[in-house]
């Protein structure tokens, strides 16, 4: 795996929409009886590149949902999306979970997973292949399509970094 290049964005003055992926109910039981919680997992995105994560806990879903937004406006990424797609495949791992995303041709429209759909779509791709290899469990998949965004590379940057041209870079 390669080196995870960490492009932070501030949440300042974007216009972010948020998706809430998960909702989970927590029970404890106690000698009183049972104390329910609920724990989200949201994603906040702009739908232009930039893309966030967070999970929230609280005693009622509203304010689990409303700490899950806050906890992803902190974590903004900017996300390299080429005429609707991604600029290379990628692989990436976040515990059990493997995810692997491969660019795809105009038209085909985002094909995957109810998780990894949440993040693709509020990042802004519009055209992506995506598999989701291993446990299905939401956090770790949103945590390792994450990750796998942040690990793509814009070919402008590769050029320069290899001290080649932008044709060589495409087409070998």
């Amino acid at each position: 795996m390669s080196k995870v290049i960490t492009n932070k964005v501030k949440a300042g003055d974007l216009e972010l929409k948020e998706k809430v992926v998960a909702i989970n109910r927590v029970v404890k039981t106690t000698k009183g009886g049972r104390a329910f919680s609920f724990s989200a997992v949201v994603v906040v995105g702009n739908e232009n590149g930039v893309v966030g994560h967070g999970l929230g806990k609280a005693k009622e879903v509203q304010q689990a949902i409303a700490k899950g937004i806050e906890d992803a406006k902190k974590n903004l990424i900017k996300v390299p999306v080429m005429k609707g797609t991604i600029p290379h495949d990628q692989l990436a791992k976040e515990g059990a979970s493997k995810v692997l995303i491969k660019p795809a041709a105009h038209g085909t429209g985002v094909i995957a997973g109810g998780s990894m759909r949440a993040v693709l779509e509020s990042a802004g791709v519009t055209d992506v292949l995506a598999k989701s290899l291993g446990s299905a469990n939401p956090h770790n998949v949103v945590r390792a399509t994450f990750k796998a965004l942040a690990m793509l590379r814009e070919p402008l940057n590769v050029s320069r970094t290899r001290n080649l041209g932008l044709k060589k870079v495409f087409n070998g």
